[in-house]
Formats: structure tokens, C-alpha cells, sequence
């Protein structure tokens, strides 16, 4: 599958700002390490600012279900609205239960999402569907993992896997940077003698 030329990133802005990019790539590198080193804080940060956005959430859309009163969906707006913030609320109050709750929520889901994926590559066996079995296995163990390991796996999981994460996403924005090289300046044009 090859993109078109619109979906291509524009390679001579990105080698314009070379520095910049190079420098995210490079503090997302250090804030990942630097999350997977203090897995606990990091989860208990990551709870308290999912906390904060799911109480502002919550309040707009409790806000959203009062301006719109008149339409069918007030209950559903002002329910969910309601949810959000009571849910905010326990985050932001006790972080460490949230943690707890959200890693064993996330341990079911990739037991789930595993098992899904390995039943549909040993099903449909699309090309190369080895890999997607190895995946869906891989999963499903993390998965399992999580679950078995837990409370102490929520203690650290989810800060751990944000570090991960930032150190991955900070590793492509340095290797495209170190691939994209500076704008092209025009050739000197050949001195004939």
C-alpha cells in the first residue's frame, strides 16, 4: 500500500526544523526513562491527571446536558456527565485504588483482546498469520500476567507502560530527524574556463 503524495509528510519542513524535532525526540526519550525508573510515581501521576480530565469532561457535558435540556438525550448527557465526574473525583481522591482498578481493567482487556486475535488468525490463516498469532499469545499473557500479579501490578504497570511508550515515540522522532536531511540548497552551477 503506498500513500499518496497529499498523505506524505512534508520532509522539507520537518528537515527545516531538524533541531526541534531531534529535541522532542530527545526529552520524550529522557521523560520515558525517567517514568520507567519511578513506575509508581508515574502511575500515580498518570491516575491523578486521567482523574482531573474525566472530572472536566465530566462537568462539561453535565453543563452540554443542561443547555440542551429540551432534547431527548438530557438523561443520557446528565447521567454520563455525572458518571465522569464521580469517577474523576475517586481518581483524584484515592489515585492508588484508581490505579488498582484501571490496571485490572486493562489486564481483562488484553486477556480479551488477545484471545480474540489468536482465535481469528487460527480461524481466517491470512498470509503470514503466524505473526498475528504470536501477537494475539503475547497479549493474552501480558494480559494474564497483569491480573495474576495484581494489586502489585497496579502499583506500576500503567506508569511503566507510559515510559515505554515515550521512549518509543521519542525514538522516532530522532531516527526521522537523523533521516531527513537538511533542505536541499541549489547546485553552484560549473565554472567554464
Amino acid at each position: 500500500m503506498h500513500l499518496a503524495a497529499s498523505q506524505l509528510p512534508n520532509l522539507d519542513e520537518i528537515a527545516r526544523h531538524r533541531a526541534w524535532f531531534l529535541t522532542l525526540g530527545i526529552v520524550l526519550i529522557t521523560l520515558g526513562v525517567v517514568a520507567v525508573a519511578y513506575a509508581v510515581v508515574a502511575t500515580i501521576a498518570s491516575v491523578l491527571l486521567f482523574g482531573w480530565l474525566l472530572l472536566l469532561v465530566g462537568v462539561a457535558e453535565t453543563v452540554h446536558g443542561f443547555r440542551t435540556h429540551r432534547w431527548g438525550g438530557f438523561f443520557l448527557h446528565l447521567l454520563v456527565g455525572l458518571l465522569d465526574i464521580a469517577l474523576g473525583l475517586l481518581f483524584l481522591l484515592n489515585p492508588l485504588a484508581g490505579a488498582l482498578t484501571l490496571t485490572l481493567l486493562i489486564g481483562a482487556f488484553f486477556i480479551v483482546e488477545g484471545l480474540f486475535r489468536l482465535i481469528g488468525a487460527l480461524t481466517v490463516r491470512f498470509p503470514n498469520w503466524g505473526w498475528a498469532v504470536a501477537g494475539g499469545i503475547i497479549t493474552t499473557v501480558l494480559g494474564l500476567l497483569l491480573v495474576l500479579q495484581w494489586p502489585v501490578s497496579g502499583l506500576w504497570f500503567i506508569g511503566f507502560a507510559a515510559g515505554i511508550d515515550m521512549i518509543f515515540r521519542g525514538w522516532g522522532w530522532v531516527m526521522l530527524t537523523l533521516a531527513v536531511r537538511s533542505p536541499a540548497r541549489p547546485a553552484a552551477q560549473p565554472r567554464t574556463a
